[in-house]
């Protein structure tokens, strides 16, 4: 984080004006706005590319934000105290410091929470009831000053519609993927593995944050011990090796295995990796 305030400390020099982190608020769930669209972006960028990414585009040089200066500075500044995203390294050219960094584990939850079926279901909801209690009064409005306000009843209007059509469709496809989700594993499985519903929710809020690359062991035992702080490696494998025999998920061989620690043997393959 240190590395982070000083690379917004050099911009500062330059003639950038950057936020004091206290004034940075991120925005409810429910109510996303250009600050959170960045961060979502950039989130489910670093998701779906694994990898250590530049933190801010240069010229032609690809990065997570757009620009060191505004909205793309504060998002950045916010992924980076969360802990949604965390420095790799860093490089300084002149008086700029150049900042590479890679998603955690916090990320998958962020766009679960901001970008997921239960987001957009909350929103329908706050629509509705908005709906439900703002058209009676725009009605009567309206109906006095007919002529005047025609052109915006039409333009609001058909916002309205597109609006709902759209979260119709989102609700249509969370209810989909709800039903299909296969979270459920056999009792003795389940005693045995208490935290196997926790793996599974976690595999599938990857794959709905973007990220399409098979989830590498660390990433998964990391995830997991946030719920199950007590949870030992050992075990983790072990319960891994259960849920595999089940085909509740699948172990996939490591192609490199920078970790080595966490990769287990299956099968007399070196699994590092695991997916749905």
């Amino acid at each position: 984080m240190e590395t982070a305030l000083r690379l917004y400390s050099a911009e500062g020099t330059s003639g950038v004006s950057q936020p004091a982190p206290s004034q940075v608020t991120e925005p409810a769930p429910h109510q996303p706005g250009p600050r959170t669209e960045l961060l979502l972006t950039a989130l489910k960028m670093a998701l779906t590319n694994p990898g250590e990414h530049r933190l801010f585009r240069s010229g032609k040089l690809a990065g997570l934000f757009p620009s060191r200066a505004g909205l793309g500075a504060e998002a950045a500044l916010i992924a980076l105290q969360e802990g949604l995203l965390e420095t790799v390294r860093t490089e300084t050219r002149g008086r700029i410091i150049v900042e590479w960094v890679r998603a955690t584990p916090r990320a998958v939850q962020f766009i679960h929470h901001h970008d997921s079926p239960q987001s957009a279901l909350r929103e329908l909801r706050e629509l509705l009831a908005t709906t439900q209690a703002g058209v009676p009064v725009w009605m009567a409005e309206a109906k006095q000053e007919v002529a005047k306000l025609s052109a915006q009843f039409e333009e609001r209007a058909a916002a309205l519609l597109t609006q709902l059509s759209d979260l119709a469709l989102r609700v249509e496809a969370a209810l989909r993927r709800a039903e299909a989700s296969g979270l459920w594993v056999a009792e003795p499985v389940g005693r045995l593995v208490p935290w196997a519903v926790d793996v599974l929710e976690y595999l599938d809020r990857r794959k709905t944050a973007g990220a399409t690359a098979d989830c590498p062991l660390p990433e998964l035992f990391h995830a997991v011990r946030t719920q199950y702080a007590q949870l030992t490696l050992p075990e983790f494998h072990d319960g891994l090796r259960r849920l595999h025999d089940v085909r509740a998920l699948r172990l996939i061989p490591g192609r490199e295995v920078s970790e080595p620690e966490y990769a287990l043997l299956v099968d007399g393959q070196l699994m590092y990796a695991v997916n749905r």
